[in-house]
């Protein structure tokens, strides 16, 4: 625009009666949160928070299984108190837990008090997303007559803060069942 336009638009007040407004609500403008009008901005923050709430569960039960692979005791740290753990199949010993204690007095102890050696995991796969994180790992060991126990397993967990609040294992019940009736506890 050249100024003679410019002093055209003065004249007959039009710059004025439109300028002076978009003037005054530039401070506004300014201060409006554009992104939260955007459409899918909402979805995109519950992707980033899901992203993030998702890779810290998949790092807090890595750790877990890393640290239980280097000989350390991990249940009691990343399983909840009060955590649901339901074994499913059809042995004796699935069904579902209440409680850490509840779990480890009827299902894990058994077990590891037939065995010269901890379980070690060997981890295949870990798969997260949201408060939910699946493990497919082998487990082995020596049981108490030295022969060796080996199996394969799938937990799944939900998470809440950083601990398991639930969770279902899969695993091959007839070597569980096994041990427990060919071993003495120790």
């Amino acid at each position: 625009m050249n100024s003679a336009t410019i002093s055209d638009l003065r004249k007959t007040g039009w710059l004025h009666r439109f300028a002076c407004p978009v003037v005054l609500l530039l401070p506004l403008l300014a201060t409006t949160p554009v992104l939260s009008e955007a459409p899918g901005w909402e979805d995109a923050r519950m992707e980033a928070t899901d992203r993030t709430e998702t890779e810290r569960n998949r790092e807090t039960v890595r750790r877990a299984f890393e640290a239980w692979a280097n000989g350390e005791s991990v249940f009691n740290d990343l399983l909840a108190d009060d955590v649901v753990w339901t074994i499913h199949g059809s042995d004796p010993v699935a069904g579902t837990y209440q409680g850490r204690d509840d779990f480890v007095e009827r299902a894990a102890a058994p077990l590891a008090s037939r065995l010269q050696t901890p379980i070690t995991p060997l981890v295949h796969a870990i798969w997260a997303e949201g408060d939910a994180v699946i493990v497919r790992f082998d487990g082995s060991a020596t049981t108490s007559s030295g022969t060796p126990y080996r199996n394969q397993f799938v937990w799944i967990f939900r998470m809440e803060g950083e601990v398991v609040v639930r969770a279902e294992a899969f695993l091959d019940l007839a070597a569980y069942r096994e041990v427990i009736d060919n071993n003495e506890p120790g």
